[in-house]
């Protein structure tokens, strides 16, 4: 077995920030990432997609190119497609890469494992045709191709992101669906001054808002009942806005109210877990340098609480030097000097969440969905199928599992695990805290019996 001193699980920007600082610091440092080429959702592709559509995706994913430059350090084995399916206390942990198992251990592991959009499940929403907006930014980036006559709905900065490189890339949305309302607006006033501090951000926002209306692009905000209409396919999308019904004919939906940390990886250790009100999802329990309630794991970027990619990346920096410092690369004193610009730093990149968590929040009607939509897409349950569960006396997620198989598909649980807390959650009356989450167990990623016999196990090298 492969030994190193430091794991690093992802590769966006807080996995390959942070194995980079740990290189620098001394540590042999480990890279598992499932993706062919370093950068994770945010900078998906980068070393090859700028060259291509550069102009198309903007100046603050070229970025990426400069930290997929630092992982060509002797200190750093960047993994790609490792598909992580097991971490044991100690550290080893197991991945899958071209058809083999294989396992490497180390006595430090930072997850950076990023984050999930959150499903938003609305009558319609598993029809063909029917999408998340991230997805959809992810077939640009990677190959170049977006969907005609699509229409965006939902709510947060996103959007409007994929809607201007849409509109740069010659195919604009039909129209933009957005959630929010008036009243949200002058919530999120109360963290002005947050928001000021994180200027850039709000800049950016205004420019984006400017080059969607200059191309014509309708929008629509404060919508409710939002339903994709159609047979066999996404043929339209119908809801309420202004006090009138509308419906768009149109051949795709990009669907998209914000997202979440992957905590899948985290929750399999049984790193501890608490309900963010403010950003409504769980997020792991860490202190300023990442370091969780498990010794000797740490957590970083989007994983750990939503602050965007360059807070990402300011927090595996972080993590690093906390985890050199316990390995005796670099001293207390050494490690707070370092430290020090990064946590101003990374304040400053996060002050302006406060505001979008208040202006953007997740669309209410997809938090808690009519009894008919379908919840769990992998096992076809219904929100009035957990309701029902509630009323039989399931008290959480997991129970939920025995009761109709909730969670219990392929993607374990990743896109219903929110909502199944939240819906259980209110039909008892309690937190979510309370109601938790499901338990996760290795393999935390799916693993064949023909990958685990090809598995190579030699001795550890030290």
């Amino acid at each position: 077995m492969q030994k190193a001193d430091l794991i690093v699980i992802g590769a966006g920007p807080a996995g390959m920030a942070a194995a980079s600082e740990a290189a620098g610091a001394g540590l042999r440092t480990v890279l598992l990432d499932e993706q062919p080429r370093p950068g994770g959702q945010i900078y998906r592709d980068v070393d090859r997609a700028a060259g291509l559509r550069g102009s198309i995706l903007g100046a603050d994913y070229l970025h990426g190119a400069a930290l997929t430059a630092r992982l060509r350090s002797p200190g750093i084995e960047h993994v790609p497609g490792a598909v992580v399916w097991m971490i044991e206390q100690g550290f080893q942990v197991s991945y899958t890469r071209e058809g083999r198992a294989a396992r490497v251990a180390a006595d430090r592991v930072i997850l950076a494992t990023g984050a999930l959009e959150r499903p938003m499940p609305v009558p319609g929403w598993t029809l063909p045709g029917v999408m998340t907006a991230g997805a959809a930014q992810i077939l640009l980036k990677q190959s170049g191709v977006l969907p005609r006559q699509a229409v965006l709905a939902g709510s947060g900065p996103l959007l409007y992101l994929i809607a201007a490189q849409m509109v740069r890339a010659g195919t604009p949305p039909l129209a933009l669906v957005e959630t929010q309302t008036r009243a949200d607006m002058i919530r999120a006033g109360r963290h002005l001054g947050g928001a000021l501090r994180g200027w850039r951000y709000l800049a950016k926002g205004l420019k984006l808002m400017a080059e969607i209306r200059r191309a014509g692009v309708p929008r629509y905000t404060g919508a409710t009942a939002i339903a994709v209409e159609g047979e066999d396919r996404a043929e339209a999308v119908a809801f309420e806005s202004g006090g009138r019904g509308h419906r768009i004919a149109c051949g795709t939906v990009l669907l998209h109210h914000g997202v979440v940390p992957n905590q899948q990886a985290a929750r399999s250790m049984q790193v501890p877990h608490l309900w963010s009100q403010a950003q409504q999802c769980f997020a792991p329990v860490a202190d300023a340098w990442g370091r969780t309630g498990r010794e000797g794991v740490f957590t970083a970027g989007d994983g750990a609480g939503i602050g965007g990619a360059r807070a990402a990346e300011y927090s595996g920096r972080i993590a690093a030097l906390k985890a050199a410092e316990e390995l005796g690369r670099l001293t207390v004193q050494e490690r707070d000097r370092l430290a020090a610009p990064l946590l101003r730093q990374k304040a400053r990149e996060t002050a302006v969440r406060p505001f979008l968590d208040a202006a953007y929040p997740p669309y209410a009607e997809a938090l808690a969905p009519d009894d008919a939509t379908i919840i769990c897409r992998c096992e076809e349950v219904t929100a009035g199928d957990i309701r029902s569960f509630a009323r039989l006396g399931c008290q959480g997620p997991n129970q939920a599992k025995a009761f109709g198989r909730a969670g219990m598909g392929p993607c374990q649980g990743r896109y219903c695990g929110l909502t199944v807390t939240g819906l259980l959650a209110s039909a008892n009356g309690r937190s979510k805290d309370e109601t938790g989450y499901y338990r996760i167990r290795p393999p935390i990623k799916p693993v064949t019996l023909g990958e685990l016999a090809g598995a190579q196990d030699t001795p550890a090298e030290d």
